[in-house]
């Protein structure tokens, strides 16, 4: 591996604020004689915006991804989604500067950009594990896809003016079948996500768990279900009706699935890394990112 330290930079080059983020973000890091690295995509518009940063270098062109140190993610969360697959198995920790809404995978906002740079450069930083999916596709015994998630893999309807029709299976035990608009399989990180838009729990990134939430469901048994991280759970669609489905992956991924399709999902051996420069803890960022009312409490002295 090079001794030279590189650090790549992930943004959205084609909004502005996010583009001049960025810029800012490849300056600091030049400042200090660390090797800014950019996708191809992005490396015409930050060097218009900036043509004195002539020590850029492009991924898998100038450098590995295996020489990469850290990755700084400039964006919302689907941005981080989108450089947690560029460096899916590079064991790379991705440090989150939110520019989006609520951004619950970011680790820092806007106005803590230079510090959060800083603190990278130094290396003040902790990186945390977190679980991901690996998820399987099945057409008769014929594997047909394979892929991961890092919030949630999704089953969906294909036509909005049929419902699918399915049956979920946990540890290879049929659990319940019933029509509904789709299901959601998440992680603890995916349930602020998509999960939690379809009225499945908040669960901790700590806890080690696997969720399964069904989606406008027609049945008197279709409640969100939290299983053990070793578990398995499938969802196989019914061809009562001739429906197809449509399986989407942290809403990057996708692939068409004809009736008699089985997705399978199980914990994947590969989990994300997130790195943290702050102490804040998850119950802190509910309330700051959902602006819950906690006015009265009456907790423990400086807390």
């Amino acid at each position: 591996m090079s001794q030279q330290r590189h650090i790549l930079v992930v943004s959205h080059a084609a909004q502005q604020e996010t583009l001049e983020a960025a810029v800012s973000v490849l300056r600091l890091l030049d400042a200090e004689k660390v090797i800014p690295v950019v996708r191809d995509v992005e490396l015409q518009p930050v060097t218009d915006a900036a043509p004195e940063l002539a020590s850029i270098a492009v991924l898998d062109r100038d450098v590995a991804v295996a020489d990469i140190e850290c990755a700084i993610v400039v964006g919302g969360d689907g941005t981080i989604l989108r450089a947690a697959e560029l460096l899916r198995g590079a064991k790379v920790p991705l440090l989150g500067v939110n520019l989006g809404h609520v951004g619950f995978l970011a680790e820092t906002e806007r106005d803590t950009l230079t510090d959060a740079v800083q603190r990278v450069i130094k290396r003040e930083y902790t990186v945390e594990e977190r679980m991901t999916l690996g998820v399987q596709v099945l057409v008769g015994n014929e594997t047909v896809y394979e892929t991961w998630a890092l919030n949630e893999a999704t089953v969906e309807k294909a036509s909005r003016e049929r419902m699918l029709e399915v049956v979920v299976e946990v540890d290879q035990r049929p659990l319940s079948s019933f029509g509904c608009d789709g299901v959601i399989m998440s992680t603890p990180t995916g349930s602020t996500a998509y999960s939690f838009s379809a009225g499945g729990p908040v669960v901790w990134p700590s806890v080690e768990a696997l969720l399964l939430v069904p989606m406008s469901a027609h049945a008197l048994f279709a409640r969100p279900l939290v299983v053990a991280p070793d578990s398995t759970l499938a969802v196989e669609i019914l061809d009562r009706r001739g429906g197809h489905g449509v399986l989407w992956c942290d809403g990057r991924r996708t692939r068409n699935l004809p009736p008699g399709a089985r997705v399978v999902v199980r914990r994947s051996d590969e989990p994300v890394l997130l790195a943290h420069i702050h102490d804040s803890l998850f119950t802190d960022r509910l309330v700051d990112k959902f602006d819950l009312p906690v006015t009265g409490w009456r907790g423990p002295a400086g807390k």
